[in-house]
């Protein structure tokens, strides 16, 4: 092979960096989503849920910034079938594992389609107001653009159907959860 004409070989050079730092950017990200541990402050303390980070990647019922505030699930305050209700929704949405549940709370992990971010989400019954307080935070990175609110509008959604649904009607699956599928 002779030599090859000047000006070509910067040209292959500077775009095989570009590749090699995009595919260990990606790897990077993939590798961190897949280790990050979950959060040592989840559960319910006190008949709260551990507040949201500063970042946006967070919602919460029990927020006292505006940013993360979003509103809890209304129940019957002797309601019973609400955490089973909520943890039927979310075993039905895809990339979900279901972590903890106990009569009055629950804990999922939702992880995302292309790099795998887990989210951590935690319902949590408090019976004497008869609401369902929970929280939804991205366990890394700082924006989620939107995905943690989007998906608890989902649900909340899909909680509102089966409540007010006749018995033995099955709740269907709406168009965010299928946007959301995708995200």
């Amino acid at each position: 092979m002779g030599p090859t004409p000047r000006g070509k070989r910067p040209v292959f050079t500077v775009a095989m960096i570009v590749l090699g730092s995009a595919l260990a950017g990606g790897g990077g990200l993939l590798f961190m989503s897949l280790f990050a541990p979950a959060p040592n402050n989840l559960g319910v303390r006190s008949g709260r849920l551990a507040a949201c980070p500063s970042s946006p990647n967070c919602v919460s019922t029990q927020a006292e910034s505006q940013d993360h505030w979003i509103e809890p699930l209304q129940t019957e305050a002797d309601e019973e079938s609400a955490i089973e209700t909520l943890a039927d929704i979310c075993r039905a949405m895809p990339r979900t594992t279901l972590v903890e549940q106990t009569n009055d709370y629950l804990r999922v992990e939702f992880r995302s389609l292309l790099f795998r971010f887990c989210d951590d989400v935690e319902f949590y019954h408090d019976r004497r107001s008869g609401l369902v307080h929970f929280r939804s935070a991205s366990r890394v990175g700082h924006s989620d653009l939107g995905v943690n609110r989007k998906r608890m509008e989902e649900i909340r959604g899909q909680f509102q159907q089966r409540r007010t649904a006749p018995v033995g009607a099955s709740a269907s699956v709406g168009m965010d959860q299928r946007v959301l599928t995708a995200v």
